[in-house]
């Protein structure tokens, strides 16, 4: 899951930014919201967090001028300000969930899956595909009911193609996805995942659309060969 953090408090900002990474979410972060529009506007985001009060634009017109141009990424909104009111306007203005700081962590991870359950269709924090499933707060992965060790961007991108097992994804909608902004990335990063997760598992676990990209086998049933 690929996250927009919107926050111009520079330590809230670094300790969200660190604790989503380690439970493997890829987070690009802004603390402007005139920036965050443009940005949040132009790239597929999976999920916004967003405070309010921000320099250049506040975070409610952020949030009002995307819902405007129908632009319905998950937001989170979380913010000092702790009315009632503010709380209605917030959803009001297309927010999904509404957190007031200070907040633990764990609650903001527990709104977190909620939105992930709601987009995926799953009433748990499993998501399941065939022979597949992925623990979503736990982090880990079992096919065939037995335990598979991936590695965490192995994991997110088994993830992003389970969540969507009918799109098919080219290999910089992936790399946007799992890296963000990050300008580093190898040019055939996705293809070692890909590799890695089909040794792992087995190999049309995921399948390639030559000059295309790639897909989730939605049956995920097991068997075969490499494409």
């Amino acid at each position: 899951m690929r996250v927009l953090l919107v926050e111009d408090d520079e330590d809230i900002a670094s300790g969200v930014a660190e604790a989503l990474r380690r439970r493997a979410y890829q987070v690009d972060w802004i603390s402007d919201g005139r920036q965050a529009l443009r940005a949040a506007l132009d790239n597929p985001f999976d999920l916004i967090i967003l405070d309010l009060g921000l320099p250049g634009l506040d975070g409610l017109d952020v949030l009002g001028q995307l819902r405007q141009k129908q632009k319905s990424t998950p937001t989170i909104i979380v913010s000092a300000r702790d009315t009632t009111r503010n709380r209605i306007d917030g959803l009001n203005a297309g927010a999904d969930d509404y957190l007031i700081k200070p907040f633990d962590l764990e609650e903001l991870f527990a709104r977190i899956h909620a939105i992930e359950r709601r987009s995926s269709g799953a009433s748990t924090n499993v998501l399941k595909l065939g022979l597949v499933e992925l623990d979503l707060r736990g982090l880990t992965v079992r096919y065939n009911a037995e335990e598979v060790v991936l590695q965490r961007r192995e994991f997110s991108l088994l993830k992003k193609l389970m969540e969507n097992p009918r799109q098919v994804f080219t290999r910089e909608q992936l790399e946007e996805s799992l890296y963000g902004w990050t300008s580093d990335v190898g040019s055939n990063t996705i293809d070692v995942y890909v590799h890695n997760i089909r040794k792992k598992m087995y190999p049309e676990v995921i399948k390639t659309l030559r000059g295309v990209g790639y897909r989730i086998d939605p049956t995920i049933a097991g068997g075969g060969s490499s494409e």
